[in-house]
């Protein structure tokens, strides 16, 4: 394995770790990959609920452009589909891929509310939609998520595009690792704040 890959496997279980610290993911799911060159390197199945979240860059996989499994410890994370399906389409403008649970977005993906942006720092994301329904893990569900980020292509240039999944939880792919990171926290944080200003407005 390239020096460029082990150092992806390293950071991704890295931030495997922060993003379960600061609620934006749980230990019932998540994923995170990148696209390096002809590979993909992905969180492996059960980083949360076995792991809770401190996994070791050896347990983080490297995969073939076809889902195959070329390096790393444990099963593949069932949520390749959307994973592969982003990073075919949508490289090289993006090249990382957040599944998570962030605990503000899940509200209103239970809710199956859109998230508009209420503060500056997520106006460049647009109102965040939802998809049609999907059993998880399907191809189905990949393919909506797809043609939900589909025409955000500019977005992904600048910093990242998103989508949500009704009951599910938050899709996110970045121009790179950091990118994405930087949406999803951002994204979770408006959340909140829509939520806890309807308390302060009484509605």
């Amino acid at each position: 394995m390239s020096d460029t890959i082990e150092i992806m496997r390293q950071q991704i279980a890295e931030l495997g770790a922060t993003l379960y610290q600061r609620k934006l993911t749980d230990a019932a799911g998540g994923n995170i990959s990148v696209r390096v060159g002809d590979v993909i390197v992905i969180t492996p199945r059960y980083a949360g609920s076995k792991h809770l979240w401190r996994i070791r860059s050896e347990q983080v996989l490297v995969l073939d452009l076809e889902g195959n499994k070329l390096e790393g410890e444990g099963e593949i994370s069932r949520e390749i589909k959307v994973h592969r399906k982003l990073l075919t389409e949508f490289y090289p403008t993006g090249t990382a891929v957040i599944h998570a649970h962030a605990h503000n977005v899940l509200v209103f993906c239970a809710a199956e509310k859109p998230i508009p942006p209420v503060l500056e720092s997520t106006q460049k994301f647009g109102e965040i939609k939802h998809v049609p329904a999907a059993p998880a893990h399907s191809t189905e569900l990949a393919d909506n998520i797809a043609a939900a980020i589909r025409g955000q292509e500019e977005r992904i240039k600048k910093q990242a595009a998103a989508a949500l999944a009704p009951r599910h939880g938050l899709f996110v792919i970045g121009k790179d690792l950091p990118a994405a990171f930087d949406a999803v926290e951002r994204i979770d944080g408006n959340a909140y704040c829509i939520l806890f200003s309807r308390m302060l407005s009484g509605s």
